[in-house]
């Protein structure tokens, strides 16, 4: 067993508990009580704050550069969270989480990227040779351009790539799993937990894992699975694959746990459905920028409710037919 508790804990629910810890610094009875119920209403909640807890603890026997620059930086934005609000404390702590507990938790290479985006929010970057990168929910990169090649490191989430033309240098994007080299094209990137999930929607894209010895040409309409050892089956590309970037998600004959898992993408806390309605199917558009809205439009179709306990739980549960 790690010395930071047993097994990690979702990004969603250590964003929750960091907010928690920052706002309990000067709290109303009000406030501490909503905090008894989050802490009391999932197991996952307790082992976060267990392990924010040992991060302290952590900080008090650590030593060298690190142990001061972090302390310095905790005591600066506990005396000025109010001004600068709970951004730059969350990337403190978290950083502290990654460097005393293991990447596991949440990767440091996220906070260090060149552009990242937090959870909710979405981005597009328009890069020196032209070429346009759309950024979605909690997603980061790094941009690599030398004389040779022009490469993306994907560190997280997922992007829309739209290559930029007249430029004779490679377009390669990279991520844990293997490369994936641009034909003139338009694709996505996404990293998954078992994966990086490539999907092409102009052109073509030369898939290549790092562990093997040949590439694989994708193309317009196709995606596929990388991981490092290979590629898995290529399939059709599911309908409404870049709706994202015009702020929606589409789902057709999907389960209903599929869908709360991706609208828990671009909201912070956690998001979960129970499992006697996880198996139900869905079907249709919902807007990523109101994900309570697109909560609410489930309740005329499907036989579920929407269980609040606090701003950071919320759950899909089976309707009760005596409400």
């Amino acid at each position: 067993m790690s010395p930071v508790s047993s097994k990690p804990v979702s990004a969603q629910v250590l964003d929750a508990a960091i907010a928690w810890q920052l706002s309990l610094d000067s709290s109303s009875p009000v406030e501490r009580e909503e905090f008894a119920k989050w802490h009391a209403a999932h197991e996952e909640h307790a082992r976060a704050w267990r392990q924010l807890g040992m991060l302290d603890q952590r900080f008090s026997v650590a030593s060298g550069p690190a142990r001061t620059a972090l302390l310095q930086s905790r005591e600066s934005i506990r005396r000025r969270v109010r001004k600068l609000g709970s951004g730059v404390a969350s990337v403190v702590a978290v950083i502290g989480l990654a460097l005393f507990a293991g990447e596991h938790y949440l990767p440091v290479d996220y906070w260090l990227a060149d552009q990242r985006t937090a959870t909710g929010e979405q981005r597009t970057l328009r890069l020196t040779d032209g070429t346009l990168i759309n950024l979605n929910t909690h997603s980061a990169v790094d941009v690599r351009f030398d004389e040779k090649q022009r490469r993306i490191v994907l560190q997280e989430g997922e992007i829309l790539v739209e290559t930029g033309h007249g430029d004779a240098r490679p377009f390669i994007v990279e991520t844990r799993e293997g490369s994936m080299r641009a034909l003139g094209t338009t694709f996505l990137v996404r990293r998954e937990a078992d994966g990086t999930r490539l999907s092409v929607l102009k052109s073509a894209v030369a898939a290549h894992p790092h562990a093997s010895q040949e590439e694989q040409i994708l193309r317009e309409g196709q995606q596929v699975l990388m991981r490092d050892n290979g590629l898995g089956t290529i399939v059709a590309l599911n309908p409404g694959a870049d709706a994202w970037t015009r702020g929606m998600l589409v789902m057709e004959n999907a389960r209903l746990a599929d869908l709360v898992h991706e609208l828990g993408r671009y909201r912070r806390g956690h998001l979960g459905v129970a499992p006697e309605v996880a198996e139900l199917r869905i079907t249709g558009s919902f807007p990523l920028n109101d994900t309570d809205k697109a909560l609410s439009a489930l309740l005329p179709t499907l036989p579920v409710q929407i269980e609040q306990h606090t701003a950071w739980w919320v759950t899909v549960a089976k309707a009760d037919n005596k409400r």
